[in-house]
């Protein structure tokens, strides 16, 4: 009887999709991208990209503009403090990969950033040419003109630090913010200034790596019997696919469970470790039938056609 209940209580076969269409999610907006294989934390990927085939550089106004009108329900952007107290929207630690600047982000200030190319380094012909040298100088947005450029659009903010005193800088930023629009942004990012953010903004829905094993090891553990601890309630779940299927109700029944805590769930491709997205056509075929949570992509406007 107990196996019975926990195959009843945990199978999709009676969980009703609705039809709805998964939430995309485009990672950095629509970026140039480029192979995967080899991929280390010291990996200077504008260095290696593929040939492009649009004129969007990551983390740009435009590039998160152009992923929303490709079909985009959420972009994620990195952020980074700068030395005089703003933030500004970049992926790197350091500027010398990308742009024709040297050291690291945080040690410059607005000014001196926005003076940059952000698209000096990006080459597909090991450094034969340059495709976007010289159109990208003062493309660095601050957060607070991404904010102001789509107030009515989901945004994913990643902290790229995982010191809590940028948790904290944040805190104080967001806190200016009305009520409706805290309710369409997520972040993500290092333990440390994640939990002072859910301090200071316990509302805000908020995830970090060892939160998310934290909390999807609780739900391993009890998730059989429907419940879903407290841990994973209003979060954002960014889950690497080829573990999804350990979950109590995978896919239907725990895409469910979630939205009934508000806790969304968007999955990645591999290993979750270097932000591999569903970027073709077949690399859908992975997920399950009718899936309805979140996809992640680094190319939107090649995979949202499959869902219009």
């Amino acid at each position: 009887m107990l196996f019975v209940f926990i195959y009843v209580n945990n199978t999709s076969l009676f969980v009703n999709p609705g039809g709805e269409k998964p939430l995309l999610l485009a990672h950095r907006g629509l970026a140039q991208t480029f192979p995967m294989e080899g991929i280390t934390g010291d990996t200077n990927t504008a260095a290696i990209i593929y040939e492009p085939e649009h004129p969007y550089l990551e983390n740009t106004i435009a590039s998160m503009e152009a992923a929303f009108a490709a079909g985009a329900d959420i972009v994620e952007l990195d952020i980074h403090p700068t030395a005089d107290g703003h933030f500004v929207v970049f992926h790197d630690w350091i500027l010398d990969y990308r742009t024709n600047g040297t050291g690291i982000v945080r040690e410059h200030s607005l000014q001196e950033l926005k003076q940059l190319d952000v698209g000096y380094g990006y080459t597909a012909d090991n450094g034969k040419t340059y495709p976007f040298r010289g159109k990208g100088v003062g493309l660095m947005p601050t957060l607070d003109e991404v904010l102001a450029e789509f107030p009515g659009e989901s945004l994913l903010i990643h902290i790229k630090s995982n010191d809590p005193q940028e948790g904290l800088l944040l805190a104080q930023f967001l806190a200016e913010l009305p009520q409706e629009r805290l309710e369409l942004l997520s972040v993500y990012g290092g333990d440390d200034p994640i939990a002072v953010l859910q301090d200071e903004l316990p509302g805000l829905r908020v995830m970090s790596k060892d939160k998310m094993k934290n909390a999807l090891l609780r739900y391993m553990l009890i998730g059989w019997t429907g419940y879903v601890p407290e841990a994973i309630h209003n979060k954002e779940i960014i889950l690497p696919l080829q573990y999804a299927r350990f979950l109590w109700g995978w896919p239907h029944r725990f895409i469910e469970r979630m939205e009934k805590v508000d806790t969304r769930v968007t999955v990645v491709a591999g290993d979750g470790q270097w932000s591999e997205g569903f970027d073709t056509l077949s690399d859908l075929e992975q997920l399950p039938e009718n899936y309805t949570g979140g996809i992640w992509t680094n190319r939107i406007d090649r995979i949202a056609p499959a869902f219009e």
